[in-house]
């Protein structure tokens, strides 16, 4: 796969507010810059504040497509109040709203980073979304909601509409239920029996899929 993200895109990614770590970032990259060569867009669930969408950008913009990424910002489960990955920082200030929004941060993320041109950013759900879309994508990165429910709503919507070649990659996936929630594996294991993806490369969590055949 590619060559990696240049120094200033990296930089950008390690200063971003997220979760990825640099080495499941490159094989993102990786990932995106060969679906790119596609000539379609680049989609991903679970935008957050921007910083894997970060690499799907550079990615697409090297290839002249485009990447789309999809998210309510109003946060994940875990990213509630009293739970492990809530950050008050992104809790909208307005006392009448105090809920989670990510967007203004993912905005900035991108305006930093001198991707915006290059990413189209839908705010809604990620089943509505799916069911409004009709175009082939190149990539479908799974970032999303980590309940059994939004997990598989997230593949059943968007892994039909990876193209032949294309990749369906999904992140935290844990064979071990010590290491993690379960919901990404399932899924993961599900593509695979499907018959329809290959499995091209695991870096910790992130797993690569290559569709190599029908039906899902």
């Amino acid at each position: 796969m590619g060559p990696g993200p240049k120094p200033d895109i990296l930089a950008a990614f390690e200063a971003a507010k997220g979760f990825m770590p640099v080495d499941e970032g490159l094989a993102l990259h990786a990932a995106a810059t060969e679906a790119a060569r596609l000539g379609l867009p680049l989609l991903e669930v679970g935008t957050y504040c921007g910083r894997s969408t970060i690499l799907l950008a550079d990615a697409a913009r090297e290839a002249g497509t485009v990447a789309v990424t999809v998210d309510h910002h109003r946060g994940s489960e875990e990213q509630q109040p009293g739970w492990e990955y809530h950050d008050p920082a992104v809790v909208d200030p307005d006392p009448a709203v105090s809920r989670m929004d990510t967007l203004p941060t993912f905005r900035r993320t991108l305006y930093k980073a001198g991707l915006e041109d290059h990413v189209v950013a839908v705010v809604g759900r990620s089943p509505r979304v799916a069911a409004l879309w009709a175009r082939p994508l190149g990539l479908v990165f799974i970032d999303g909601g980590h309940t059994d429910e939004h997990a598989t709503a997230d593949y059943e919507g968007w892994a039909p509409h990876v193209a032949a070649d294309g990749f369906l990659v999904i992140h935290d996936v844990f064979a071990d239920p010590a290491d993690g929630g379960q919901a990404p594996f399932r899924i993961y294991r599900r593509a695979l029996e499907s018959g329809a993806f290959t499995e091209v490369s695991a870096t910790r969590s992130l797993h690569v899929l290559r569709r190599t055949g029908a039906g899902v």
